[in-house]
């Protein structure tokens, strides 16, 4: 019962809301204070994946936004897309893009995704997310901080 005791007095431990930074995406993008998203590993070098692990954590709980991953592209209305899109990821990531219902958006999360980062001209890098899908909104670091991260779905969100 002391474990009970200890919970109730300490509450709820979690790292305080961030101030909100930059400009929110356009109107069209709105998703009603909710949004479910898909990652997509592009050619990453998990660097980035660390950090999303992190941001849907206990201590920064991009949950409590209103972020959701889910396994499905066709259950998403976001994809958070890692790493620069390699030779092998192409054809894949446009696909998972088409799966996702209208209105969607994409995220480039990390330098990689963004202009290839570490990677540009690579032989079997392609380029970068936007050479292939779309973008939205981009979120620079290599890799970026949870803090960062959480304040991208936070624009996505509109909380």
């Amino acid at each position: 019962m002391s474990l009970l005791r200890k919970i109730r007095k300490t509450g709820r431990v979690a790292e305080p809301v961030p101030e909100r930074e930059g400009k929110d995406l356009p109107a069209a993008a709105e998703l009603g204070g909710s949004v479910q998203i898909r990652h997509v590993d592009a050619g990453s070098c998990n660097g980035c994946e660390v950090e999303i692990a992190s941001a849907f954590g206990p201590v920064y709980d991009a949950e409590r936004y209103g972020a959701r991953l889910v396994a499905s592209p066709r259950h998403a209305d976001a994809l958070l897309v890692t790493g620069p899109v390699t030779r092998n990821m192409e054809v894949a990531l446009r696909r998972t893009y088409e799966a996702v219902p209208e209105p969607r958006l994409v995220v480039a999360l990390g330098d990689c995704a963004r202009n290839c980062g570490v990677f540009a001209e690579a032989y079997g890098v392609v380029g970068a997310v936007s050479d292939v899908v779309p973008v939205d909104l981009e979120v620079p670091g290599c890799p970026p901080e949870p803090q960062v991260i959480v304040d991208a779905l936070r624009r996505m969100t509109g909380r």
